[in-house]
């Protein structure tokens, strides 16, 4: 069976505050089939940059954690070594990060339909929010 795309995103959180308060939503997300996480992990870095980390197929007791952890699809080890120690190196002291590589399920019909109809994709690229936004207001100060 052919993934659909997939992303990678890093969430950081200063002062290792993580509260669980997005699990809701990205519960939400896979219930709808919006989206599937295909692997990730959950890393803190103390005060004095020891630093510790949960693949999330393999959780410890941390309640949040496990939560996140029971959204996995189907653990496809895309993360590897060197990304964990890239993640590591730039967190800052006395923070954590949850890295979710997840699957845009929505988007596998229109992939079918695409290939159906005898077309590829030319392009495809991602422009953050913020820059929409930012554009957005710089357009409006113009008028």
């Amino acid at each position: 069976m052919a993934l659909g795309p997939i992303e990678v995103i890093v969430i950081g959180f200063p002062g290792n505050q993580f509260n669980g308060e997005i699990l809701p939503e990205l519960e939400r997300l896979v219930e709808a089939g919006t989206i599937s996480i295909v692997d990730g992990l959950f890393l803190r870095k103390d005060g004095d940059s020891e630093v510790e980390f949960f693949e999330l197929g393999e959780v410890g007791s941390d309640d949040s954690v496990a939560r996140l952890a029971a959204l996995l699809d189907e653990v496809e080890s895309l993360i590897s070594d060197e990304d964990v120690a890239t993640l590591a190196e730039g967190l800052e002291p006395d923070s954590s990060a949850a890295m979710l590589v997840f699957e845009h399920t929505w988007a596998k019909p229109f992939r079918d339909a695409i290939v159906a109809s005898g077309g590829v994709l030319a392009a495809n690229f991602r422009v953050p929010g913020m820059v929409v936004d930012e554009l957005l207001d710089e357009l409006a100060a113009l008028d």
